[in-house]
């Protein structure tokens, strides 16, 4: 696609991003008009502060440093009809630094894409570590896979191509509760209460599971009676606040991203 400006962005930053300052969240577009997808997330179409905003450009500037496989990745998921709902560069790099932060060996990824995220978090994981990566489609992975190898991570990633709840409770049903350091929850919103209970039973005391898209485009305001989606996710912030197995911390950050630190 064609560059789009960006004030003063830097070139290597500038493709791409534009499409990514609409949400800067992960996922795929649904709904609908694409029954066939169970993971999807219709994207907001509004972001805290909006992509034209000069302090939107400001954090890119003075934040944003992108693996250059993963900088590929990101435009040429930029070119992709679906490109604005792959996870934003910045959110992304704040996932990895959690990653390494609490030295994390075994990641739950529920809701690929096309692998950005994923990259990013098998990028910082340690040479024995692994990513349980989690969707139903594999048309958008395709595009990313290519480039895990590239970057020689592809052997940290285990793609499950299925249910994500399938795929969690094989996890727990193998004995793997409480193996897990973090978990990154971006895919349908009606199950996100499910795969945030699994989630917590996956991850160790003082591990983290990330929940994006927890703002939803400011819809959680005042969330309709048919709009089940974004019913699920007031009603799992709602329970989140009062949560005491987990401590707390809801980020502005795009459409909202909501980290759980268990207990």
């Amino acid at each position: 696609g064609p560059e789009m400006p960006l004030f003063s962005v830097p070139k290597e930053v500038a493709v791409g991003t534009a499409m990514l300052g609409v949400a800067f969240a992960t996922g795929m577009l649904a709904g609908k008009r694409y029954p066939s997808l169970v993971f999807g997330t219709p994207k907001s179409s509004k972001s805290i502060i909006g992509k034209s905003s000069p302090l939107w450009q400001y954090i890119l500037d003075h934040s944003l440093r992108e693996h250059p496989i993963l900088k590929k990745l990101r435009l040429l998921t930029a070119d992709h009809p679906w490109g604005k709902m792959m996870v934003s560069c910045d959110q992304a790099q704040l996932m990895a630094n959690l990653v390494k932060l609490i030295k994390a060996k075994k990641v739950i990824e529920i809701g690929v894409f096309t692998g950005y995220n994923t990259l990013n978090m098998a990028l910082v994981l340690p040479d024995n570590g692994r990513v349980i990566a989690c969707d139903i489609n594999e048309d958008y992975v395709k595009i990313g896979k290519p480039l895990w190898k590239e970057a020689g991570v592809e052997h940290k990633i285990d793609l499950r191509i299925k249910p994500a709840i399938q795929t969690l409770d094989e996890l727990l049903a193998s004995g793997e509760a409480e193996t897990f350091d973090f978990a990154f929850i971006d895919a349908d919103k009606e199950s996100c209460n499910e795969y945030y209970e699994k989630c917590l039973r996956l991850v160790k005391k003082g591990g983290i599971i990330a929940i994006d898209n927890v703002l939803w485009s400011g819809r959680v305001l005042k969330p309709r009676k048919d709009d089940l989606a974004t019913q699920s996710i007031h009603h799992l912030n709602e329970k989140l606040l009062r949560d005491t197995r987990v401590n707390i911390s809801m980020l502005p950050m795009g459409d909202g991203v909501t980290l759980a630190f268990k207990l």
